[in-house]
């Protein structure tokens, strides 16, 4: 007996039913089987099945003899399913990868509950992905096994078959089935739901819904949108049948009222003329199941009120009267956005002709996030050894925190913002300024750029489109021409950039004066940074901080974190630096060892908190070698990657540590200890004397004596590798490194 059956329902889809089938046939998760209900669809669906069916033994085609429609399928998928749970994915959808085995580990820690409820996110047809607004209500903390009284908001989430599993021996025993007709998931959700012994949550998106930009049943204009009043018809019958739901009645009743008012206000569902007769059956529905109790929002107790009369002109004038103020709010937004844009322009104009003033430099970083990186190192040592110096920092109004005191802070677009770029005789960046900057003469821009280039960079990507995402040349080069100095920090980033980005700047090749904290922080400093980013004591930490995949629409880890940590065991922790962690397609809420820092602002900081890097292609490696603490490369994907964004050199025959190709290998590595062994320092250590020969603390102070001194004799001189101390020591921990689980 399969752990899961997955019903796939199939009509009118043949452009999506491969993708479909595929991701659950790549599941890591084995122990299932697919049953394929062909509802005698016209296009090639039956023939698809039968294809997947004579390729593996788990898919099961299923030919109906005629089209019944969704509800019915299902019923005829659930007729052959063996499966301990159901799960029903329609044939235009897809899981994510790993969403089964998350699905079966939070099955095993709860108990197998009736129902487990999870997260899709929705996907439209240009590649953008969203997740769930409401996914909060999924929170896993609480009882692990509950009763829809014990969490009823969880009835605001979407109610549909697919974003859960159901055990099947319940569904059995309840007799559950699906009604014909549109909205059949109404009277299916609802009933199992209120009547389920037991519920949990799983704070993970598993599926991933396509918004398809034509041919959606449900946004297809048909008098079947009739079909809601009989499905609502079924739930009420349900819980008239059981007095113990009698509290749910109240609930369904403004449930009902909403999906009907929804389903009004849609111009794409119902014909024309057959409006005014849809508003009389719900006024009906109404005036049969009505149920006072229920607290209804203030926006919608007039609506709810009209429906309930059968007012439906007042109706219609009401939703036509907040229509039009909202077009109107819309449009005095908009004016008044026209209006300012121009008065920036215009004030922007005035601030260029006015003179420069000679001891101001504004700073950026990131494009306008906080205060780090190199141009944050060099802003500190400006202020530091510039005599007379004002300096300014360009960031929104949530990262203003983060810039020092002393240092003014500039919002993006506002007047002081231009006025800064305007009469500033000094402006650092590591990415661009706005679009609009005119580079004055006697203006000095310095480019810091972010880290050292392994992944193809600047016009190098005219040839790479899926990298380069519609990337305006023009106007990357135009921004080029306003460097004046250009910074580097090893001949490998020198001779990249100057082909990347030719123009007529002066390099500097000084090393990275971000680079410069992990030569200048001691062991009580660190002990500090790991106790507040709440690394227990006594841990090995590991740094986890893939980077972005430009062949990639929608990203997922390549890593499973939650498996790693248990293979680990309890001595580790994992800092995992992932923005795709809180995505469409992320993990659920963190094991108690991965402490999620992906909105930390400092990755420096995070660098030195730990003891390990685990990587793949990010810049981060260049930077962390300097720490002297092993790294470790996880490239499973590395052929995709090469072929979408391209790389100067070949990382696996040049890495800065121990090199996985897959998850099971990686594990082996840190199994085995083989990622801090001999052969890890020595990689280590040519990495290093390549990429870092000028990084040894003082690459801020030689570019500003340069840049905003003018001194070009006498600059402090990089001290040679051999004779560098181990910078930053992590401070001595008790059992810290112990061996891992096998």
């Amino acid at each position: 007996m399969p752990r899961f059956s997955v019903i796939v329902p199939a009509f009118r889809v043949q452009a999506y039913l491969h993708a479909c089938l595929d991701s659950v046939l790549a599941q890591s998760f084995k122990d299932y089987e697919i049953v394929v209900v062909d509802d005698c669809s016209p296009d090639a669906c039956g023939p698809i099945a039968d294809e997947y069916a004579r390729r593996d033994h788990r898919v099961t085609a299923l030919h109906l003899p005629r089209n019944t429609g969704l509800g019915p399928a299902r019923n005829a998928g659930m007729g052959r399913a063996a499966g301990d749970y159901l799960i029903f994915l329609d044939g235009d959808d897809t899981l994510l990868p790993d969403a089964l085995q998350t699905i079966a580990d939070r099955i095993d820690a709860t108990g197998e509950p009736d129902v487990l409820m999870y997260d899709y996110a929705r996907t439209y047809w240009t590649g953008r992905s969203v997740r769930n607004v409401l996914a909060a209500h999924l929170d896993e903390g609480g009882p692990a096994r509950f009763r829809l009284t014990d969490r009823p908001e969880l009835l605001r989430l979407l109610m549909v078959v697919w974003n859960k599993a159901y055990r099947r021996a319940f569904i059995e025993a309840e007799g559950f089935t699906f009604p014909p007709g549109y909205y059949e998931d109404t009277p299916w959700t609802y009933p199992v739901l209120m009547s389920a012994g037991s519920i949990a949550v799983l704070d993970a998106v598993c599926v991933s819904y396509r918004q398809r930009r034509r041919g959606n049943i449900l946004s297809t204009t048909s008098e079947k949108h009739f079909d809601v009043f009989d499905q609502y018809d079924r739930v009420f019958a349900f819980i008239d049948a059981r007095p113990e739901l009698a509290l749910w009645r109240p609930v369904m009743f403004r449930r009902m009222l909403d999906h009907f008012s929804a389903l009004f206000a849609s111009r794409d569902r119902l014909p024309h003329h057959s409006r005014a007769a849809f508003f009389r059956r719900a006024a009906a529905s109404c005036r049969r199941y009505r149920t006072p109790g229920a607290p209804v929002p203030r926006r919608a107790q007039l609506r709810h009120g009209l429906l309930r009369l059968g007012a439906r002109r007042t109706y219609q004038a009401l939703s036509g009267a907040q229509r039009l103020g909202g077009r109107l709010r819309r449009g005095s937004a908009a004016v008044r956005r026209a209006v300012r844009g121009a008065a920036l322009r215009a004030h922007y104009r005035i601030q260029l002709r006015l003179p420069l003033r000679s001891r101001d430099a504004v700073f950026a970083a990131r494009g306008g996030g906080g205060y780090t990186g190199s141009p944050a190192a060099i802003e500190a040592k400006v202020r530091e050894l510039v005599p007379g110096v004002r300096t300014a920092w360009i960031c929104r109004a949530v990262d203003a925190h983060t810039v020092p005191t002393g240092t003014r802070h500039l919002v993006p677009g506002s007047f002081a913002h231009w006025t800064a770029l305007a009469r500033s005789a000094y402006l650092v960046n590591d990415a661009a300024f706005d679009r609009g900057l005119v580079k004055r003469r006697g203006q000095v821009l310095l480019q810091t750029h972010e880290g050292t280039p392994l992944r193809t960079v600047g016009t190098d990507l005219l040839d790479r489109p899926a990298a380069a995402r519609g990337t305006d040349f023009e106007q990357l080069l135009r921004s080029v021409d306003t460097w004046d100095f250009s910074l580097s920090a090893n001949p490998h980033s020198t001779l990249v950039r100057e082909r990347a980005y030719p123009s007529a700047y002066l390099t500097l090749e000084y090393g990275s004066p971000r680079n410069d904290v992990y030569h200048r922080t001691g062991p009580a400093d660190v002990a500090r940074l790991r106790e507040t980013l709440g690394i227990p004591a006594g841990s090995t930490a590991l740094l986890y901080a893939p980077t972005h995949r430009d062949y990639r629409r929608v990203q997922q880890p390549s890593l499973d974190l939650e498996r790693l940590v248990r293979v680990l065991g309890p001595q580790f922790v994992v800092l995992a630096r992932a923005p795709q962690l809180a995505g469409p397609g992320g993990h659920r809420a963190p094991h108690p060892r991965i402490i999620d820092v992906s909105g930390h602002r400092s990755v420096e900081t995070l660098a030195l908190a730990s003891d390990a890097l685990i990587t793949d292609y990010a810049s981060l490696m260049f930077d962390y070698v300097n720490l002297d603490r092993p790294v470790v490369l996880h490239l499973a994907d590395i052929e995709a990657y090469e072929a979408a964004r391209g790389t100067y050199f070949d990382i696996t025959a040049f890495p800065p540590g121990i090199v996985a190709r897959g998850q099971d290998e990686l594990f082996d590595i840190f199994a085995t200890d083989h990622w801090r062994g001999s052969r890890s320092a020595q990689l280590r250590a040519a990495f290093r004397a390549r990429f870092c020969p000028y990084d040894d603390g003082y690459a801020a102070e030689r570019v500003v004596r340069r840049v905003f001194l003018g001194e070009t004799d006498g600059l402090p001189l990089p001290v040679p590798s051999a004779a560098r101390r181990t910078p930053s020591a992590l401070p001595a921990q008790d059992g810290a490194g112990a061996g891992v689980k096998s």
